[in-house]
């Protein structure tokens, strides 16, 4: 008897589902689409009145940001912060920084209330496509923004549009104030550094107390913070401090190497850098007494003292400023004249003539 051996010549694959046709069967219990709810109604989309009403609470709040931002303005100059006066920083700060809490907090408020009770409210479905489209897809999308535009009624509510770009025009206002308070009150950065409180026969005195230093006071390996004497008596103790301040340390006279230039700036080994760091303006207040090195604890800037504060290690690209020392007829530490450069981070401003 003759059989049909056909099967024979198919595939694996091809035997199977021949002989199990089938197999494929969806499934009865699998999960249903639900679709989507019903689409419910908002209060403003029945009652003019109310949507009416929410224009006007949107409008109000973009105008709270604008008063808000117009009150940080007027908090910058009826609050002044007043030298040595920690109270006047604190109402500075308090001041402006409610205005510009009310300021973004109502554009805030009020971007998200437009979207909630009056932009089209609809479901919809995203089908996700290939990231480049044909001219038919961009042409669709362009129709989309239009149509988003429409929805949101962003032309169409002159009222909501005036009032949020009022808004956003006052906001930068305050920034121009506060960012422009940053810099200094006159000339350059390198101008406002290159004066300090040392002068000829100032004499160095401890920080905090102002008690000056005799040089038998200090020993091998210690190391002093220094301000000129009679600071605590300026107009500006801070801004001075923050510029005079300096470290007096004793080494060794043969450790030390010095320029000709320089000879006459140390008294006995003993030396006075400033203590402001040349990056970016941090302390410099961590001495290692064996290697002679002064540590920026903020960016690990490090200074080597035997060779005039050279840079070592970090960030810092300029040398700590030197102030020439000496001693006066009771045997006290004195300044022989100012920083002979500008002290502090070393601004793009600075020029080369700036040295002495």
């Amino acid at each position: 008897m003759a059989t049909d051996d056909s099967n024979d010549l198919l595939p694996v694959d091809h035997r199977e589902s021949a002989t199990s046709p089938g197999t494929a069967v969806e499934r009865a219990d699998a999960l249903q689409n639900p679709g989507l709810p019903p689409h419910r109604l908002r209060v403003t989309d029945t009652d003019p009145k109310a949507a009416k009403r929410a224009e006007r609470v949107i409008v109000a709040l973009f105008y709270v940001s604008v008063v808000g931002s117009v009150f940080a303005m007027a908090a910058y100059f009826a609050f002044p912060i007043r030298p040595n006066d920690l109270g006047s920083v604190r109402l500075n700060n308090v001041f402006i920084g409610l205005g510009l809490s009310f300021a973004l907090l109502a554009v805030g408020v009020a971007a998200v209330h437009w979207g909630k009770v009056l932009m089209v409210d609809h479901e919809g479905i995203d089908i996700r496509h290939p990231v480049h489209g044909d001219a038919p897809t961009q042409a669709r999308a362009v129709e989309i923004f239009r149509q988003a535009d429409r929805e949101s009624g962003f032309n169409r509510r002159v009222l909501i549009r005036n009032g949020m770009i009022a808004a956003f025009a006052a906001l930068p206002f305050p920034a121009i104030f506060l960012f422009r308070d940053l810099g200094p009150a006159v000339g350059t950065p390198a101008a406002a550094y290159s004066h300090t409180m040392w002068k000829k026969g100032t004499r160095l005195t401890k920080d905090p107390t102002g008690d000056p230093i005799l040089a038998s006071e200090v020993t091998l390996g210690s190391v002093f913070h220094v301000i000129p004497e009679n600071l605590n008596k300026s107009e500006d103790v801070l801004e001075e401090k923050a510029k005079a301040a300096v470290l007096l340390m004793r080494l060794e006279p043969k450790d030390l190497h010095v320029s000709a230039d320089r000879k006459t700036w140390n008294y006995d080994g003993i030396v006075a850098y400033s203590k402001i760091c040349t990056h970016v303006g941090c302390p410099v207040a961590l001495y290692e007494q064996q290697t002679h090195h002064l540590l920026c604890p903020c960016h690990q800037s490090q200074f080597d003292i035997t060779r005039e504060a050279a840079v070592i290690f970090g960030p810092a690209v300029r040398p700590l400023p030197q102030l020439p020392i000496s001693v006066d007829s009771d045997g006290y530490l004195i300044a022989q004249s100012d920083f002979h450069e500008p002290v502090g981070p070393s601004f793009w401003e600075r020029r080369g003539d700036y040295n002495a």
